[in-house]
């Protein structure tokens, strides 16, 4: 009866096209209100962030875009001018930059505007013809935020309601149990397994102890929830909201029966810890990185294992790209001279932590067991929303502490003497987006941009009235792996198992948190019916992430993360940034930012500074800690002031952060922040994406007369360009032409790719629409020949373990159509995460070129110039001889076998039931910003 009624259900969704009319809301018009803020950029501020505003498709949208490709209005009007810029950049000049950017001025002209609507009446929301933006103007405060909060539900509820469910752990009972929904929630429940108390406390803490914007920024989110409610409360009757939801079984097509479950605070808790977990947090690699450490002291002693290892992380390299390049260092989570409580596992006794228990139905498959660890903790790509009929399959591929970029000149070097700024965060290309775009203005707030849907009521990268900023992903380390000691209660031997551990000598429980889910067959999927039960362990130091001994001894690693319950507490520095009573020069928006327990890098512009702070809460760790390493769970070693009750400590004071004022020009694409200022993971070393950003802009200050669009062009310069090419390729060709080829098919191909160097190793079209490379045979060949390359040059030397490890720590290669590393096969960003590094300081010391900071040995050919040649020329000929249809095979997302430019594509992955079409590679933010202010306050 159940696969009977869908059938019919589906049928019945089918003929509500022919009612498509009726399924909009009809907006009134009207004029316009007064009191938008004074707008300073006077038509210099521009923005773009693709596919489009409108994020809500009913069902007959949805079925109409699979059966006739049509697509709601704004649902991607913004997609083709992003990727034209691929090709347009040459040519760009500041008159032609509204071809590629929107106008991001305040206000929308009269002849401009779409619609008005009034959800109440101290609020009016005016979107314009353009790009359906919605430019909301309160009379009140609280009028403000309710219309922010309707406008986010009118252009992104289901993607809203998405998000609160991955948040709790409970996508899989929301959205149906495909395997691709169950890896979604079990990642970041892992991350945040927060409870509803948990969720309440941090909005209960928000007033208590902020002071008046505490209370403030409550009062502002209890008006934001009331806005969401109320656009829920009118499009469930009117048949106006998301098709997903009839889909998905939440409504009835036919009927109209069914809920669309109100928002609460709590739900903005849930939605912010899932930003959190992907772009504003960093470290826990510990366990990992003593894996390694392990295997390097295995292979070469304890003493030159231990230099080997520290050579391979490049805790503090002295040829890595900065983005504080002025002389000033901030010294934090370095190398201690004499480490203290070190808690190295004992060789293969390292197992990770079950999560998911009591698989039934479609998720009986894959039970995990304890096993033994050897990947990477990082969020792995995973599979997006809907895997299943009616919706679209798609990957969710996590966008982890990468792809931002940054540029901004000082008006000492610009053709008007204002300061030009081209930046924006990667979030990742999805429809709709995860962010999206407004303008607020009311009482104490003025501002236009993005933010992540959801958390809209404040704009949280974007502009005020007379300036601008916006943020990378940082990554500093936030989190650090505390080894547990297990006891048993009873004073007995406790097994490797135990659920108690040793609390300041005392033998205390760990706190068992479940989520259990479970779903039934729905519109979109007929069969899909399973539950499964998600269990993690707390401890006072975090959740349970690994088990291990010591010593022989049994222990837990556990992770702790300093915005950990804390993810509400940013709101206040996101408050002060739309205020333009609070913000006014570089001073005050670097005292907003100190207020953003995140790890990011901001960046601000107006027409007189630019300016640059690092944001997070960075605990102050024990003397002689090593935050690379996991560290014994005792008093000794714990953060200073650390209270696990509200999960606190003493945090580095805001004038030890890397920060600056006025520096010549600031580039920053995920990069190492200042001399001293250690990052978390490996890869921070001589060769890093950020090299092509800092390149082009030092060209640009040398020259002077920066304008916007000459700042845009090095972005999108950079945005083509092959890291591997441009800084990697010329030590490899030296190294080949030291001798005479004789092969003449490997001298064609050397060839080629010396053409291709000449021409600056780009992955571009010929021309628009082309779908080909120029220099295509080259750029095979480097795809093919780099991990042949790195594997040949280092594994000999490291031996199988010790390489094996390291590149759990470093994945050796993400070009842009690889389907491994963090962000996985067509999602446009590339190159964060590689050993290109390693390989151009070891070529160079074989080379016998000077190296500053280089490895502990020499690996390519053991350091012989002769050897080494043989190694590249071996490697080079399998590549020349691999096919294209080996090394891009096609895929399900319609790419065929062979196909170059398709697999590098980027795909707007669907997070709900209307698709987009691919776009050319590009290497840039998603949402990005161009502006120029040319007078203040």
């Amino acid at each position: 009866m159940r696969r009977r009624s869908l059938t019919l259900r589906a049928a019945a969704a089918t003929a509500l096209l022919a009612l498509g009319a009726g399924l909009t809301a009809a907006l009134p018009q009207q004029a316009l209100a007064d009191g938008t803020g004074t707008d300073y950029c006077q038509g210099q501020c521009h923005d773009i962030l693709p596919p489009g505003e409108n994020g809500n498709a009913t069902l007959a949208d949805i079925l109409a875009n699979r059966a006739l490709g049509t697509r709601p209005a704004h649902t991607d009007d913004q997609l083709a001018p992003y990727a034209a810029l691929n090709g347009g950049y040459p040519a760009l000049t500041d008159s032609s930059l509204g071809d590629f950017f929107d106008d991001a001025s305040f206000g929308v002209p009269q002849d401009r505007i779409a619609s008005v609507d009034t959800p109440r009446a101290d609020v009016t929301i005016t979107r314009d013809k353009a790009t359906g933006v919605p430019h909301i103007q309160g009379t009140t405060r609280s009028g403000t935020e309710f219309g922010a909060g309707y406008a986010a539900a009118q252009d992104r509820l289901w993607l809203m309601d998405l998000f609160r469910h991955v948040g709790r752990g409970q996508l899989t009972s929301f959205a149906g149990g495909a395997p691709a929904n169950q890896g979604l929630e079990q990642e970041f429940w892992r991350a945040a397994p927060y409870t509803e108390d948990d969720l309440q406390h941090q909005i209960d803490r928000l007033s208590t102890t902020n002071g008046d914007r505490g209370k403030q920024a409550l009062a502002d989110a209890q008006d934001y929830v009331a806005g969401i409610n109320a656009y829920i409360a009118k499009a469930k009757p009117g048949r106006y909201f998301p098709g997903e939801y009839d889909l998905t079984g939440h409504i009835d097509p036919i009927t109209n029966a069914g809920t669309i479950e109100p928002f609460k605070l709590t739900d903005l808790i849930a939605l912010a810890s899932v930003i959190g977990a992907l772009f504003g947090s960093g470290g826990g690699g510990e366990v990992q990185a003593a894996l390694s450490l392990q295997a390097a002291q295995a292979r070469y002693g304890v003493v030159e294992g231990t230099k080997v290892w520290e050579s391979f992380r490049e805790r503090d390299d002295p040829e890595a790209v900065l983005t504080v390049h002025d002389g000033h260092s901030f010294p934090y989570a370095g190398k201690p001279a004499d480490a203290q409580g070190t808690a190295m596992p004992d060789p293969g006794s390292v197992t990770e932590e079950p999560l998911v228990y009591d698989r039934t139905g479609s998720a009986a498959s894959a039970t995990p067991a304890r096993t033994p660890v050897k990947a990477p903790a990082r969020l792995k790509p995973l599979q997006g929303v809907f895997d299943h009929g009616v919706l679209p399959a798609n990957l969710f591929h996590s966008p982890k502490k990468g792809m931002s970029n940054a540029l901004l000149v000082s008006g000492k070097y610009t053709a008007s003497g204002h300061p030009v700024a081209v930046f924006g965060p990667q979030t990742g290309y999805f429809a709709p987006q995860l962010l999206m775009l407004e303008e607020l203005q009311g009482p104490g707030i003025s501002a236009r941009g993005a933010a992540f849907a959801g958390l809209s009521l404040y704009v949280e990268l974007g502009r005020g009235q007379d300036y601008s900023w916006s943020a990378t992903s940082a990554g500093q380390d936030v989190t650090d792996t505390y080894a547990v000691q297990l006891c048993d209660p009873s004073g007995g031997t406790p097994a490797e198992d135990a659920t108690s551990y040793l609390w300041h000598g005392s033998c205390v429980p760990m706190e068992k948190l479940e989520r259990t889910d479970s779903w039934s067959p729905t519109l979109a999927d007929s069969t899909a019916k399973g539950s499964y039960r998600m269990q993690v362990y707390r401890t006072k130091y975090g959740p349970v992430q690994y088990r291990a001994t010591i010593g022989g001894k049994p222990y837990a690693y556990t992770t702790l993360r300093s915005s950990y319950q804390h993810e509400a507490d940013s709101i206040i520095g996101f408050q002060m940034l739309n205020d333009p009573g609070f913000v006014h020069d570089a001073a005050t928006f670097q005292q907003a930012a100190q207020h953003i327990n995140y790890t990011f890098n901001w960046f601000y512009a107006d027409s007189r500074q630019i300016a640059y702070y690092n944001s997070g809460s960075n605990p102050v760790r024990a003397p002689g800690v090593d935050p690379s390493l996991p560290v014994l769970a005792q008093p000794a070693y714990e953060w200073r002031g650390f209270d696990p009750d509200t999960n606190t400590a003493d945090y580095t004071p805001p004038q030890q952060h890397p920060q600056s004022v006025d520096q010549d020009y600031y580039i920053s694409w995920n990069n190492k922040q200042a001399p001293g200022y250690t990052a978390a993971g490996f890869g921070d070393g001589s060769v890093h994406r950020a090299n092509l950003l800092d390149d082009r802009v030092k060209r640009l200050v040398r020259q002077g007369g920066v304008t916007r669009a000459s700042l845009t062009q090095a972005m999108a310069d950079a945005a083509v360009t092959d890291l591997r090419g441009e800084d990697v390729l010329p030590e490899l060709l030296a190294v080949l032409r030291g001798e005479p080829i004789t092969d003449p098919q490997l001298a064609t191909t050397v060839q080629q790719l010396a053409n291709w160097a000449g021409d600056g190793t780009k992955r571009r079209e010929t021309s628009p629409g082309s779908h080909t490379y120029g220099d295509a045979d080259a750029v095979r060949v480097m795809d093919a020949w780099w991990p042949l390359l790195v594997k040949a040059v280092f594994q000999p030397g490291l031996g199988d373990p010790l390489y094996t490890a390291l590149t759990d720590n470093l994945t050796i290669d993400e070009s842009p159509s690889a389907g491994h590393g963090p962000t996985g096969s067509h999602a446009g960003s590339s190159f964060q995460f590689g050993w290109w590094s390693y390989l151009d300081k070891d070529l160079r010391a074989v080379l016998g070129r000077p190296v500053n900071g280089g490895l502990a040995r020499t690996y390519c050919g053991d350091g012989d110039l002769t050897a080494c040649r043989s190694v590249l020329l071996t490697t080079l000929e399998q590549a020349a001889a691999t096919p294209a249809t080996q090394l891009y095979p096609g895929d399900s997302g319609g790419c065929a076998a062979g196909d170059q430019w398709c697999a590098d594509s980027i795909v707007q992955r669907p997070l709900g039931g209307v698709t987009d079409d691919r776009i050319s590679w590009q290497n840039r933010p998603t949402y990005q910003q161009v502006v120029e202010f040319p007078s203040h306050r």
